[in-house]
């Protein structure tokens, strides 16, 4: 059984941050040198909105690269792509993932699901132990856990 880590923690993909940052930065200096070396006919409004569209698939890629799941004393706080969600420990009642999986599910106590992008399935290792300690920790300080 694996122990429970020490709050507050974090837990995020390594894989997924590596490939999105390097390749938003590929992307962002690509288009800048191609806004520089691009053919006369293009004027300088159309080599603005390269490098513009280089910055927006960057931050396309952050907002991926930004994921993850934080647990402290008060809860769970999960940052997905473009949406941050807190809940109190009672309100997580499992978290589950079967192989195979991009992410674990959160089961809510209101009956609905979240995917937690934190925890990346492809990783298989990291995720294995990640979710062993998120489980540990819903079991601890979850609601089952008060009526025991």
């Amino acid at each position: 059984m694996t122990e429970p880590p020490a709050l507050p923690v974090v837990w995020r993909p390594r894989t997924t941050r590596t490939v999105a940052y390097a390749t938003a930065g590929v992307i962002v200096v690509g288009m800048a040198v191609l806004a520089v070396v691009v053919a006369p006919q293009f004027k300088l409004f159309d080599r603005v909105l390269m490098v513009a569209f280089g910055l927006a698939v960057a931050w396309v890629l952050h907002m991926l690269a930004r994921c993850r799941v934080a647990a402290d004393r008060e809860g769970i706080t999960v940052v997905n792509a473009f949406r941050t969600r807190r809940f109190a420990w009672p309100e997580v009642v499992d978290v589950s993932m079967t192989v195979g999986e991009p992410w674990p599910t959160l089961d809510l106590a209101d009956g609905t699901s979240l995917g937690a992008m934190g925890i990346n399935g492809a990783e298989r290792e990291l995720s294995a132990r990640q979710l062993g300690e998120l489980q540990v920790l819903v079991r601890e300080h979850g609601e089952a856990a008060e009526r025991a």
